[in-house]
């Protein structure tokens, strides 16, 4: 049954717009939150997250909030579509607080706190997957065409600044107590799930339906299994010095894709299947899904990289202390939320006035050349030049990331907007898994290359003991990158606390000053980061070109009702500022948009989506796109 409920006044599309900000704002705080947060979480439940066998908690506390949110968004978006979006959205609000507040009251130390850390997140991730999962539809649901790029915008640079603010956040609770971090979601989860309740509406197009369980089960396990296999690809694995080789790691990643291959089987031959493999047919939102897939690979272990750059290298230089370092690199990082600020609703405005295309595909490859210019900067950089760099960087971003959000929310049906919008989630969000394996395994090639030799000598030189200095030497590099992301002094974890302390004052007071770790990292490093922003260029003029096949700008609309009018597609002439002209004749089914054939766009108005709402509606819907100018 089709349940379609007439829009509100004016004014509610504004508390739509708020609600649903609110919510990517604090489901992407907190997942950035707790990586500057690490060392006061593991030293107030007394674990050491860098003796070997505790990199368990380190992994799933950093990367185990994105797995589950990947996995879920799907599912959730579907079930948003089935029962309601603003349902799903409300109940994910209700459960990430709870989920908060189970983490704030953290009852118990060591291992078995550790264990509910892990776990507690895992429950908030699946609220925040609810956020996610809606939150563009919900939006979708409540703009104007002309509009929604706009407050896709706004909500596009709330997720994006997010991640950064919570740098700075965690930077400054974590050290007065641990638990703030946490705690901070409360009230503000509190207030928007009364509100939310209060005040949204079902908009959107709700169809009775079965859940689809094998697509469901083999889809999570497959998603799992590749991104677990992925996580642990950069641990040591015995003498090597990341798990590729790890049978174990092959293992789960052989058996994650077969999963993946039996999930696209069975969603070819259910009647009701969770993820709408049909909507790849619509160029416009395959072209949006995996341009936005290319440009999460390249920017999501970019975070990464830039904070070891300023927390191991850039901020002791200039004298500060290691445990001052996490705060300080997300101060340093503003740039890049400020740049995000201005350019994502600024880009949602023009593309919603000339399409996502320029935008899009042009904030990509300013992407590319900034990835390009930060290659250009000595080890110990000038400040204000990688601040402009971070800001043209964080402008680039958003103009891709809200364009590119609206071109695929417009060219949804009504009924599909919830699924849609969580398979774009999807993709983005594994892709940052993947982004964060990848970068992390080409900076450790990198590493691996020198830093051995570096260090051995360096430790040597200032009276470590040669077996110690060789043992350290031969210590696998994530476990130096880890120390230096978590605001330790990785020289003296590496030497060991009763071997530094039995050094000379003045050798120990070299080895653990501002400029020695340092200056041996700096070459190695250099060389692993240059290989990283590489590929971040690769992947971003790739995911420009993914933009560009999106073709002209592209809407659908629907009407229902027994006397509906189909109109055909609305013609822009191809000289300057022509008027648009309209013909009211019936749409007739054309080729695929994804096939490329059709009008002066290679697309037709009488496409897949059409015949996608009729397969479940008796009433004919009318199709119409809109094409702008370029």
């Amino acid at each position: 049954m089709n349940h379609t409920v007439q829009a509100p006044g004016d004014g509610y599309k504004w508390t739509a717009l708020f609600i649903s900000t609110l919510g990517m704002l604090m489901a992407t705080i907190d997942a950035s939150i707790v990586l500057i947060a690490l060392p006061d979480i593991f030293r107030g439940v007394g674990i050491n997250p860098l003796q070997p066998g505790n990199s368990f908690y380190l992994l799933w506390m950093i990367l185990g909030f994105l797995v589950v949110t990947s996995v879920l968004v799907v599912s959730l978006g579907r079930l948003g579509d089935i029962y309601g979006r603003v349902r799903i959205y409300n109940l994910g609000f209700a459960i990430y607080t709870a989920f908060s507040l189970l983490l704030t009251v953290t009852p118990m130390s060591g291992h078995a706190a550790g264990i509910w850390l892990i776990g507690m997140r895992v429950g908030q991730g699946v609220g925040a997957a609810m956020l996610m999962a809606n939150s563009s539809a919900i939006l979708t649901d409540a703009f104007p065409p002309n509009q929604r790029g706009l407050a896709l915008g706004i909500n596009q640079a709330a997720a994006f600044s997010g991640t950064f603010i919570g740098l700075v956040v965690g930077g400054l609770l974590a050290p007065v107590d641990w638990r703030l971090i946490f705690f901070v979601s409360v009230p503000i989860g509190l207030f928007a799930t009364i509100w939310g309740y209060l005040k949204l509406r079902e908009l959107g197009q709700r169809r009775a339906a079965t859940i689809d369980w094998p697509g469901n089960i083999t889809f999570g396990l497959g998603l799992i299994l590749v991104m677990a296999g992925i996580t642990y690809g950069i641990e040591p694995y015995h003498s090597h010095p990341m798990g590729w080789e790890n049978p174990l790691v092959l293992a789960a990643i052989g058996a994650g894709l077969a999963f993946m291959a039996a999930f696209c089987v069975v969603e070819t031959r259910v009647a009701q299947p969770m993820f709408r493999l049909q909507l790849f047919r619509i160029r416009a939102f395959t072209s949006g899904v995996f341009a936005s897939f290319l440009a999460a690979l390249s920017r999501g272990g970019l975070m990464f990289m830039l904070v070891i750059w300023l927390q191991g290298i850039w901020l002791p230089l200039h004298g500060y202390g290691f445990e001052q370092t996490p705060l300080w690199a997300g101060i340093a990082m503003i740039p890049l939320t400020v740049g995000m600020l201005i350019s994502g609703p600024t880009a949602g405005i023009l593309s919603d006035r000339y399409g996502a295309r320029p935008f899009a595909t042009g904030g990509m490859v300013a992407a590319a050349g900034c990835f390009a210019l930060l290659e250009l900067l000595p080890v110990d950089f000038p400040y204000p030049a990688f601040a402009v760099l971070l800001f043209f960087t964080g402008l680039s971003m958003a103009a891709f990331g809200s364009p590119n959000r609206t071109g695929v929310m417009n060219s949804l049906p009504a009924e599909h907007r919830g699924a849609g919008s969580g398979m774009n989630t999807t993709f983005q969000n594994s892709a940052q898994v993947f982004s964060i394996g990848i970068f992390f395994t080409l900076l450790i090639v990198g590493l691996s290359a020198t830093l051995s030799r570096n260090l051995s000598q360096g430790l040597t030189a200032h009276g470590v003991p040669a077996a110690v200095a060789q043992r350290a030497a031969h210590l696998p590099p994530v476990n130096t990158l880890f120390a230096a992301f978590l605001g330790y002094n990785p020289i003296q974890h590496l030497v060991g606390g009763s071997t530094f302390a039995s050094l000379p004052a003045h050798q120990r007071a070299v080895l653990a000053g501002h400029s020695f770790f340092p200056t041996l990292i700096s070459g190695p490093f250099l060389s692993g980061l240059h290989a990283a922003l590489d590929f971040a260029i690769v992947a971003s003029l790739l995911a420009a070109a993914a933009s560009w096949s999106r073709g002209g700008r592209y809407v659908y609309t629907e009407t229902t009702g027994p006397r509906a009018v189909v109109p055909a597609p609305v013609v822009t002439a191809p000289v300057a500022r022509a008027p648009v002209v309209t013909a009211p004749a019936p749409a007739v089914p054309g080729p695929s948009p994804a096939g490329g054939a059709g009008g002066a766009n290679g697309s037709t108005a009488g496409t897949e989506a059409d015949r996608l709402s009729r397969r479940r509606s008796p009433r004919p819907p009318a199709a119409t796109r809109e094409r702008g100018r370029r």
